[in-house]
C-alpha cells in the first residue's frame, strides 16, 4: 500500500448541543476542540446542529403530509377538462 494516501482514521465526538446528545465515532474529520469523554481519554470533538437526538423524523415529532390532498389539488389544477359530451343533432 502507499504510504500517506488515505487521512487518519481516528476516534471522534460529535455532539449535538440543542439535544444534550454525544456520540464516540471514528471519523477522518478534525477539530481543534476537545473533550473529554466517559472512559477518561480527550478526544476533538465536531458540534452538529442536527442528529438522532433532534431530527423530527427520529424523534417522532415530523408531520405527516396528507398526499391525497397534494394529488387533487394538482388534478384540479393540470388535470385534463372533464370530457364533454357532443350535442346530438336535431
Amino acid at each position: 500500500m502507499k504510504k500517506d494516501l488515505h487521512p487518519d482514521y481516528h476516534p471522534v465526538v460529535f455532539r449535538d448541543a440543542s439535544a444534550d446528545f454525544a456520540f464516540l465515532t471514528r471519523s477522518t474529520a478534525t477539530s481543534v476542540k476537545t473533550v473529554e469523554w466517559t472512559d477518561g481519554n480527550t478526544y476533538p470533538v465536531i458540534d452538529v446542529e442536527i442528529s438522532s437526538a433532534s431530527h423530527p423524523f427520529s424523534t417522532g415529532t415530523a408531520r405527516v403530509v396528507d398526499t391525497a390532498g397534494r394529488v387533487e389539488k394538482f388534478r384540479r389544477r393540470y388535470g385534463r377538462p372533464a370530457a364533454q359530451t357532443p350535442e346530438e343533432p336535431a
